[in-house]
């Protein structure tokens, strides 16, 4: 039985998501490691380089990237990307388990409707329309349309950047999953053209002297790395199970905006299956909405209020009251309070 574009790309995604879930997980807990014996990261330290536990999570989420690569030579962006739910879904579980950061039921009903719009998003994909040269390729990103994206795009990272960062990066969670989001737009459309180019050289139309490749190619390292820094800040500063469904919104978002407008996804799709789509999209936003409610509700300390660490722990004095605050996991969210 011969196996479809899509549906290579679609095992490909699910495997992908998978590690990458797995990843933040471990990473985490070798940023909290890393952090007990040096400077955070969320305050510009680089210890987690020396933590063992940090570079398994690290590995595991380049594998997860590689499978993910894949995914994208054989399926659109509009099916692959929306997959990555399945990792918010995975990191949220081993949360509860591993880091001690609870899901409510909201949450797991969260977890339910990206399921669900996930299944929605894989029935109503529409098959790939595989470019035949990287010139092809290179012409879809010089149209105007998507050269307005990146001037518009470049413009919000560098004011995030430049502005935001140095005021508002460690109590608004928004400024370091934003540029993670925008440079992952870039990323993708970029992986998807050399993954082409890839696949066009091993069937005999080599694409190595094309300049083009080596353009895709420094634009998409040259991403990554700026993906790979903020996220390690945003993992640092905020809770996971907020980090993890709100990079997926922004970037799935991002990334479907800018494949849609290069590649043109959609095109030649009915209007019946770009709404179904849509529909399925916006249930996955829901899930991950639910999951960031969720984490809301969770009890934060208030001005004035003194707090220590025991070693299990979080301990406050609140109007001369004692009170305990959350388990030793939650110490990095509450730490940035205690400072203030």
């Amino acid at each position: 039985m011969t196996i479809s574009d899509n549906t290579r790309g679609l095992i490909l995604a699910i495997s992908s998501s998978l590690f990458i879930g797995t990843s933040f997980i471990l990473k985490k807990k070798g940023l909290k490691r890393a952090a007990a014996a040096g400077t955070r990261a969320g305050v510009g330290g680089y210890a987690y380089l020396l933590e063992p536990l940090w570079w398994t999570g690290m590995i595991t989420m380049i594998v997860g990237e590689v499978a993910n690569f894949v995914a994208y030579i054989y399926a659109p962006a509009v099916l692959v990307t929306p997959l990555g739910v399945l990792s918010i879904i995975i990191s949220a579980i081993l949360a509860h388990f591993m880091l001690k950061e609870r899901l409510q039921r909201l949450g797991v009903l969260g977890c339910i409707s990206c399921i669900v719009g996930s299944v929605v998003i894989v029935i109503h994909a529409p098959e790939e329309h595989m470019p035949a040269s990287l010139q092809e390729i290179w012409i879809l990103a010089t149209q105007p349309a998507f050269l307005v994206y990146v001037a518009a795009t470049l413009s919000m990272v560098l004011a995030l950047i430049l502005h935001f960062e140095p005021r508002y990066g460690q109590t608004n969670i928004l400024v370091y999953l934003g540029i993670c989001s925008l440079m992952g737009s870039f990323t993708i459309v970029s992986i998807k053209a050399i993954g082409i180019a890839i696949k066009l050289t091993l069937e005999g139309i080599s694409q190595v002297a094309y300049p083009q490749t080596w353009f895709f190619l420094t634009v998409a390292v040259i991403c990554v790395i700026t993906q790979l820094n903020y996220l390690n800040k945003a993992l640092d500063t905020f809770n996971t199970a907020i980090v993890s469904p709100i990079y997926y919104v922004m970037f799935t978002t991002m990334t479907i905006i800018a494949s849609a407008i290069m590649f043109k996804d959609w095109a030649g799709q009915s209007a019946s299956d770009i709404a179904s789509e849509i529909c399925g999209f916006i249930t996955v936003l829901s899930g991950t909405i639910m999951l960031h409610v969720t984490r809301e509700q969770e009890p934060v300390t208030a001005p004035g209020t003194i707090t220590w660490y025991d070693g299990e722990h979080i301990k406050a004095v609140e109007d001369g009251h004692y009170i305990l605050l959350h388990d030793s996991e939650y110490l990095d969210s509450y730490s940035v309070l205690a400072k203030n």
